[in-house]
């Protein structure tokens, strides 16, 4: 423990966002330099448990050796620190900037008094040691003569990546998009999370010796195809985390026409045409000067609030089916599960900073989209619905809007990767196999991350990737070193 009254003598602090009203103009990161006192005060407060439950399973998915590394930023060991947090995580500058922190709704301190800023500092550790150049490739002393295909390059398929890599597998991964990261790369805006940092990570990856493989759609029939069976026949074994790509829908009147977006459609097309040409291309789908609805809530849904702001729209609603989250843990949610309460995003805070309120309207349900008669989009018929999401009567509301957005969370993986192999399903259609065994019915092809437990975090997906590496290592080998 770094100080043994750190905790009593230190209120919580983290480091602030850029102001809203001005990183709201750029889609440059919204995050402020570090500040290594405040830091160094932050990592006092932790109280080295007897049980860190920060790093238990209702904490850090990837058991991120919390205490450790908040004592050694206390010390001043900020080396020693980004090598323990680079034993737990691939990639802490991802998660530092992204994770909505579990491990702080599972915090010991959090019972009677604010959580450690564990994120914050999780986030400040990785960017130093990238900085410092602490950030080293990694190449394997042999190569086993084994090769291993992966299938997405989102988090899940780089964890494992680099994990089989470093005990001398040759590995090779496929990506459909033009550039790599999956879900890091175009799902999560560059304001989050900036795209250098995924670039810089590849390079490295290469150096290592990993192949990657870019526009190129296993068991697609566009050019660059390869079909899934072709695949494993070509490889020892094959990892599928290609995540769950298949948008929810909202299947109401007038759904077909222009005017309403899938929220990746809207994220992915901003962010390419933003690094490929800083938007002068135009290819993207453009919220300036538009009445925006946002339905869904979540990360995607702030992504989408925050992406339309900086375009410029003329009005903004974000619906959410469910009823607002209470502002303190409710009786069914104590501690250390992940606290559902109500949490102001960053979308939120620049929206408030320019309409003086916050965006949202809770427990609605969209009823019917209205088109003109030349089939533009004009708006939308909503009504309110109660805690079971049952309609009450005589609730119904016209809005205005001509772009809407839904981003109302996935559904599973898409199906033609697995027509030529026929990997069972599990009931909600994604690829089955047993977390913490990854293997499905076939005996060469694994599954990991969103494509086999459902949406879900990127730190989850970290995880499902190192397990995947370490029982494909233990498939291929007998036994397995990693962990």
């Amino acid at each position: 423990m770094g100080k043994i009254t750190g905790f009593k003598e230190f209120q919580r602090a983290v480091e602030p966002y850029r102001p809203a009203k001005e990183r709201k103009l750029d889609f440059k990161e919204i995050y402020t330099d570090h500040d290594k006192d405040l830091l160094s005060d932050q990592a006092a407060r932790c109280m080295d448990c007897g049980v860190p439950f920060c790093q238990s399973n209702e904490g850090c998915p990837v058991y991120n050796l919390i205490p450790e590394w908040n004592d050694l930023v206390y010390q001043d060991k900020w080396e020693e620190a980004f090598e323990r947090l680079m034993k737990t995580n691939n990639f802490p500058e991802v998660t530092g900037r992204v994770c909505p922190a579990v491990c702080e709704g599972a915090c010991v301190l959090g019972i009677t008094e604010s959580p450690v800023a564990i994120k914050n500092l999780e986030f400040a550790i990785a960017d130093k040691g990238i900085e410092s150049g602490w950030l080293k490739e990694n190449k394997p002393e042999k190569r086993s003569g084994k090769s291993v295909a992966i299938v997405g390059s989102g988090p899940a398929g780089l964890s494992a990546a680099q994990q089989l890599n470093s005990v001398g597998h040759r590995v090779k991964v496929y990506e459909r998009a033009d550039r790599f990261g999956g879900l890091m790369m175009y799902g999560i805006p560059n304001m989050k999370l900036e795209k250098s940092l995924i670039e810089e990570r590849i390079r490295i990856m290469e150096k290592e010796g990993i192949e990657f493989f870019s526009g190129v759609d296993i068991g697609g029939e566009i050019e660059n195809s390869i079909s899934t069976d072709e695949l494993v026949k070509q490889n020892d074994a094959v990892l599928l985390s290609t995540g769950a790509t298949k948008p929810r829908d909202l299947t109401i009147k007038n759904r077909e026409g222009v005017g309403v977006h899938f929220a990746m459609e809207f994220l992915k097309a901003n962010t390419k045409s933003y690094l490929d040409s800083n938007h002068e291309d135009g290819l993207f789908i453009s919220a300036k000067d538009k009445d925006v609805i946002v339905i869904g809530g979540g990360d995607t849904g702030t992504d989408c609030i925050g992406t339309s702001l900086r375009h410029g729209c003329k009005s903004l609603v974000n619906f959410e089916i469910m009823s607002q989250p209470p502002l303190e843990r409710a009786a069914n949610n104590p501690w250390p599960l992940f606290p559902r309460t109500l949490k102001v995003d960053y979308g939120h805070e620049e929206y408030e900073s320019e309409y003086g309120e916050d965006p949202r309207v809770y427990s609605i349900s969209g009823k019917e989209f209205l088109r003109n008669d030349n089939g533009s989009l004009k708006g939308i018929i909503t009504i309110e619905v109660d805690n079971n999401f049952q309609e009450i009567p005589g609730t119904e509301k016209e809005w205005k809007a001509d772009l809407i957005l839904l981003a109302m969370g996935f559904l599973g993986p898409e199906d033609y990767l697995n027509e030529s192999v026929g990997i069972d399903l599990d009931d909600r259609s994604n690829y089955k196999a047993e977390h913490d065994v990854h293997k499905t019915s076939n005996e060469k092809i694994f599954a990991a991350g969103d494509c086999r437990r459902g949406q879900s975090l990127v730190v989850w997906a970290i995880n499902e990737g190192r397990a995947a590496a370490r029982e494909i290592d233990k498939y291929l080998e007998g036994s397995t070193i990693l962990p």
